[in-house]
């Protein structure tokens, strides 16, 4: 049984004002409205691409939106910050409403979508367990039943009569969970906020949502921790610029979200408009790897050199740089970090101006597809650069040896072993 569907979802914005417009527009949508065409400012506005600038002060959050979901399902929602993840789960949680589309919902819904969303910040967690109840059309009795068990899961039984405006970020995050999970809503829809929790927590959380999913009643979750997602889900929508870019199997949807991209193909060089944490001081210019004959490839063979170029431009002299790289598997999982400090222990001394540096890695990587993270950091931590997801490469099912093929592997890294018989 379908329990959401979105068709023609739209969700539109006015840049740089508040309010719906003036009174020429609202009376020439009236006009059009009583006439049965369609919304003349429907049609204008540019899509939900930050990196860009626009041509109009109105832009389409998201646009063009359908899916459906059934009773039972687990989505998860994935995308780069400010595709539309946020304002989606807003929606058909009725937070919001769309400009243009339809939502059609079955069943009650309980929503965790940000630190704050539905708690009365002057109530003690008690009355706040008691009103979330309420509003979703649980009997006093009901709520009693399952107060012990929130309260035991949210671990704040000390602190259960006093104001949730006094609660840490993290305890008021573990109660509005523990309300959103243990209400039993046909719908259950949470977001990131799970980060807030520590990693106990998490798994806590995960398994409640398993839980959840089991007793037939749906979840839709948005995170950028890709284990989680696949650990969790059974299909995937991946959101991009507003738009659906991917909807199916949640193992296709991930590697659809790291697909190979074509940075390689423009001899590394960073794209300006290719979203970063910057403060200014030194800018990544391009990243390679490069094969022996020292041309940019995103195609290794199983165990053979990797090598990565690195390109930072210096505008300010930094006197204790750390340069650093992360390989980052297809479903999100961290598998190697090095920085130049693992070698020598003395960070670098930067001039202003263009520094090259290489990388050589060893290559203990099972065949799959990889992604690679790059940054320039003070050694006291502070980032100065730092590129998410800049390069992907493949290590190919076959090595130097023309008739060598890996059988079978489990894992992400074949490491040197030595067996003997004793």
């Amino acid at each position: 049984m379908t329990v959401i569907k979105v068709e023609n979802l739209g969700k539109q914005y006015h840049l740089g004002q508040v309010g719906t417009g003036t009174i020429s527009h609202d009376l020439n949508r009236w006009w059009h409205r009583v006439r049965g065409k369609e919304d003349p400012y429907l049609k204008i506005g540019d899509t939900n691409d930050r990196t860009t600038k626009g041509n109009s002060d109105i832009v389409w959050a998201l646009k063009d939106i359908n899916f459906e979901v059934k009773q039972g399902e687990v989505l998860g929602i994935i995308g780069r910050n400010g595709a539309g993840k946020s304002t989606l789960l807003k929606i058909l949680s009725r937070v919001t409403g769309p400009t243009v589309g339809d939502v059609k919902v079955k069943g009650r819904i309980a929503s965790l979508l940000e630190v704050g969303t539905g708690f009365h910040p002057d109530l003690s967690g008690r009355e706040n367990i008691f009103l979330n109840g309420a509003i979703l059309g649980m009997s006093k009795q009901e709520i009693k039943n399952k107060f012990d068990e929130i309260v035991d899961f949210a671990g704040v039984e000390r602190y259960i009569d006093t104001p949730v405006k006094r609660y840490s970020s993290g305890m008021y995050v573990r109660l509005a969970f523990a309300v959103a999970a243990h209400l039993e809503p046909e719908i259950l829809i949470v977001d990131e906020v799970l980060a807030v929790g520590d990693a106990e927590f998490q798994k806590k959380c995960l398994g409640k949502m398993k839980d959840v999913s089991g007793q037939g009643r749906t979840v839709l979750f948005v995170s950028h921790n890709m284990p989680s997602i696949k650990a969790l889900c059974t299909r995937g929508l991946y959101l991009e610029k507003g738009g659906v870019t991917f909807l199916g199997d949640i193992n296709q949807t991930i590697a659809k979200y790291f697909e190979i991209k074509a940075v390689f193909e423009k001899k590394g060089i960073v794209p300006e408009s290719y979203e970063r944490y910057n403060t200014g001081q030194a800018k990544i210019k391009s990243v390679q790897l490069v094969d022996e004959n020292d041309m940019a490839t995103s195609e290794v063979l199983y165990r053979s050199k990797i090598k990565f170029k690195i390109k930072i431009d210096v505008l300010e002299r930094i006197n204790d740089a750390i340069v650093d790289i992360k390989i980052v598997s297809k479903d999100g999982v961290v598998i190697t970090h090095t920085m130049n400090i693992d070698q020598d222990d003395k960070p670098y001394s930067l001039d202003v101006g263009i520094h090259d540096f290489e990388v050589d890695l060893h290559n203990s990587f099972h065949p799959d597809y990889y992604n690679t993270t790059v940054g320039i950091h003070y050694s006291i931590g502070a980032t100065i650069d730092y590129l998410e997801h800049i390069y992907d490469f493949q290590i190919l099912n076959i090595g130097q040896e023309s008739d060598y093929t890996v059988s079978w592997k489990h894992g992400y890294l074949k490491l040197d072993s030595k067996w003997q018989k004793v």
